[in-house]
């Protein structure tokens, strides 16, 4: 029996996202291994029946070599929800299949499930309905509505929805489909990708004219150079990262079962293409654990892939379905998505560049290897138990191929939250950052965290310094230290020091043995230009990527300061250097608060906490900062009242002394009494409420009527080290370093701790949180 070791960020990972009452973590994974074991041969006689499988599947978790998706550990073994991870509704060109899609999609999401829709089918807006003489929505009003409904499922308290919407090239809404997340306002639950034909690519390699057609009549309704459709894709996806690209010809060659239809849509991170009503039943394996004193251990990496494979395999059988079409086509196709996490790791211990010919090359080999096992045992499990359902008129069957157990195998998605649990970096990304801070709120201190493998070469070969860790964890470069041998700068070289091409370059390489898709983020520092997400986007298309996403540094609206206290820019200094703070804030003492102004403005919001309503004043001074605050609770007098003014007083004081109100919000964020649900928003306590109140005051969160009120303050210049306020209320991208501290979309919901854009989806590296599972 393996025992069990864990780190501690991942012990807390399992107990406040995972563990059931008072589970520990041996019991989750034997709750995990005896459900997934269960369509096994149940007879004590039986040869490797189900005890021998759980114990098998108990082994392969507790060692951390392979884990589930997150759904199959939170349900596996408890009755209830679904063990798949993502799933893709058809949305056909009528109300009822429209109607249909939303109640399936609420059912899903529910229970944590994350969906992809193709809007291709829909008419375009303004087009004539002849059942009610009006006029069609369009498709990006139907993305839209599925957004808000999104937003208003609980999905049983473990995570918000996550979506994937595609549009076909031909669409006649292309360009609202293009530009519609420009101002980080609508859809946000949502990332988008255009779906791009060869006819498009080579319409557009030739400089011609792309006819936009309405779906429902076959009409053409416009005619626009290709080159016009490229250069706003490709610009808005500089600006935002959106809309990345689904090559949907590439994933339909690769399609094992085109009698059943076409690969219109993704899950939501992009690395699976399925059918309409198909799930996505997913599993990763984690590649660092076989690298023993600098070699890699082929043989084992075989046995835990067949052994993997079985397990998702059963995952099948075992699983509980929320709609009776997603059972039906489940059995049909019977797909699984078996992928890596640790590769990042992995080429570090055996003191690999991950951009380099040899990176690329060992990448390319174990993913062959893990394709050549999986598809083997595929085979036997075929054998034993008969093909899917659908085997008869699929593409492997009409091409003489022995008969699969499933229709798919492979796929690399994102492993946020089980790398954690697995103590490994995440899918095929390269390392984010070799040390972080995290602040203790509770305690108030400041731990460093730092990358283990790189902590472990830098105190064997002498480097190792708290100044160094220091040096990184303010978002420096390794390549910037003189102290380091060159071979550890290449060896750990880091996700914002590898051209965007190596990016490219490794996702294709995993690709050629992949029968689904990648989830991978091509990142791309701040100074990046239209040009080179041109590069990235047509290098994706030549290499036989089925897709692609970008993320530019301090592309996002939301983002905040990066890299912790890197020297500011001095175009910034001078920004800042007339504003009325210019004045010093500190003396021999300490900080001083400003003195209060005879009159001020401000809004007042209204929050339902779990002791009553809560209204929060927000004051601002003539910069249109947050200056201080007020709060009401209904009980007027009770020691409730007494402690929130206490904590009103004490946040109205740092506000007036110049503390960051991002780290106010950071401060309160998170505390927790009586949680309660307050217009699709967790209130977990009356100082969560405050902080909920300041952070849309502030244009970190949406929310309540602060949006429209905040005209009031448009326009003025902020402070050094605030966000600032730009005409839509939010707060506006500011950058600098290379985004190994607080970056991408500021801080997490959950903990405050920095978010980073990984594998194409958006998570926390401190507390396991992630946008899309």
């Amino acid at each position: 029996m393996t025992t069990l070791q864990l780190t501690q960020n991942a012990k807390i990972v399992l107990k406040t996202r995972y563990l059931l009452g008072d589970e520990t973590p041996e019991d989750l994974f034997w709750r995990v291994a005896h459900a997934i074991a269960e369509p096994e041969d149940p007879s004590p006689h039986a040869f490797q029946g189900r005890d021998y499988w759980a114990q098998e599947f108990y082994d392969l978790m507790t060692s951390c070599r392979f884990m589930p998706n997150s759904p199959t550990l939170f349900n596996a073994g408890t009755g209830q929800g679904t063990l798949s991870a993502c799933f893709v509704i058809p949305v056909e060109d009528t109300m009822e299949s429209i109607m249909q899609a939303a109640t399936t999609s609420a059912m899903i999401q529910k229970f944590g499930g994350g969906i992809g829709y193709a809007f291709s089918k829909l008419r375009p807006r303004g087009s004539p309905i002849s059942t009610t003489h009006g006029k069609a929505c369009g498709a990006v009003a139907v993305l839209k509505m599925l957004s808000a409904l999104s937003d208003m499922i609980t999905q049983g308290g473990k995570r918000h929805g996550a979506n994937m919407g595609i549009l076909h090239v031909s669409h006649p809404e292309i360009f609202d489909f293009i530009h519609m997340k420009d101002a980080n306002a609508d859809a946000q639950n949502f990332n988008v990708s255009v779906a791009i034909t060869d006819d498009f690519m080579q319409t557009l390699e030739r400089d011609m004219d792309w006819d936009l057609v309405d779906p429902s009549s076959k009409e053409v309704v416009r005619t626009v150079p290709a080159r016009q459709i490229w250069d706003e894709i490709i610009d808005s996806a500089w600006q935002t990262g959106d809309p990345g690209l689904y090559f949907i010809d590439e994933a339909n060659r690769n399609n094992p079962t085109p009698h059943l239809g076409s690969l219109d849509s993704t899950n939501p991170c992009g690395e699976v293409p399925l059918l309409g009503f198909e799930a996505c039943n997913l599993g990763s394996l984690n590649l660092a654990m076989f690298v023993n004193q600098g070699v890699f251990d082929y043989d084992g990496l075989a046995e835990t892939t067949r052994t993997a494979t079985r397990f998702l395999d059963n995952t099948i059988d075992a699983n509980h379905y929320s709609v009776p079409e997603i059972h039906s086509m489940n059995l049909l196709t019977r797909k699984i998505g078996l992928g890596v996490m640790g590769f990042a790791d992995m080429l570090a211990r055996l003191g690999v560049a991950y951009d380099s010919e040899e990176g690329v090359e060992t990448g390319r080999r174990i993913m062959r290897v893990i394709a050549q096992e999986s598809r083997a045992e595929s085979e036997r499990l075929a054998e034993q138990r008969g093909p899917f359902g659908a085997w008869e008129g699929s593409r492997p069957h009409v091409n003489g191929e022995k008969p699969f157990r499933n229709a798919c195998q492979l796929t690399v998605a994102p492993t946020g939250t089980i790398s954690m649990i697995a103590g490994c970096s995440s899918g095929i990304e390269p390392l984010f950052a070799l040390a972080f801070r995290k602040h203790n709120i509770l305690e108030g201190q400041t731990l460093y965290y730092v990358d283990s493998a790189f902590e472990a070469v830098a105190r064997h070969e002498g480097f190792y310094s708290d100044d160094l860790t220091e040096f990184l964890a303010q978002g420096h470069s390794l390549a910037e230290s003189p102290d380091v041998p060159d071979w550890v700068k290449s060896a750990f070289v880091t996700a914002p020091d590898i051209s965007p091409e190596w990016h490219v370059r490794m996702q294709a390489a995993f690709q050629e043995s992949t029968d689904a898709a990648i989830s991978k983020t091509i990142n791309f520092p701040n100074h990046a230009t239209v040009e080179d997400v041109r590069r990235a986007y047509l290098l994706a298309w030549e290499l036989a990527c089925k897709g692609i996403t970008v993320y530019r540094a301090g592309s996002r609206e939301k983002e905040v300061l990066t890299a912790g206290t890197r020297d500011q820019d001095p175009a910034d200094q001078d920004r800042h250097s007339h504003q009325e703070d210019a004045q010093p804030l500190t003396t021999p003492g300490g900080l001083v608060p400003r003195r209060r102004p005879t009159r001020v403005q401000g809004i007042t919001e209204r929050l339902h906490t779990g002791h009553g309503n809560i209204y929060v004043t927000i004051n601002f001074d003539d910069n249109g900062r947050p200056f201080e605050v007020f709060t009401a609770l209904g009980k007027a007098g009770s020691s409730d009242s007494a402690q929130l003014e206490a904590v009103a007083r004490l946040v109205s004081m740092s506000l007036r002394a110049g503390v960051d109100p991002e780290e106010v919000v950071a401060q309160l964020r998170g505390i927790t009494d009586e949680p309660v649900w307050d217009q699709g928003v967790l209130i977990r306590s009356a100082p969560d409420a405050i902080a909920h109140a300041l952070a849309r005051a502030i244009g970190l969160e949406k929310g309540g009527d602060v949006e429209g009120q905040l005209g009031l303050f448009h326009g003025q210049p902020p402070a050094t080290g605030v966000a600032e306020l730009t005409p839509g209320g939010r707060a506006a991208a500011k950058a600098n370093g290379n985004g190994n501290g607080r970056s991408g979309w500021g801080s997490c919901p959950e903990c405050s701790g920095p978010l980073v854009f990984q594998e194409g989806c958006l998570m926390c590296r401190e507390c396991g949180y992630n946008k899309c599972g």
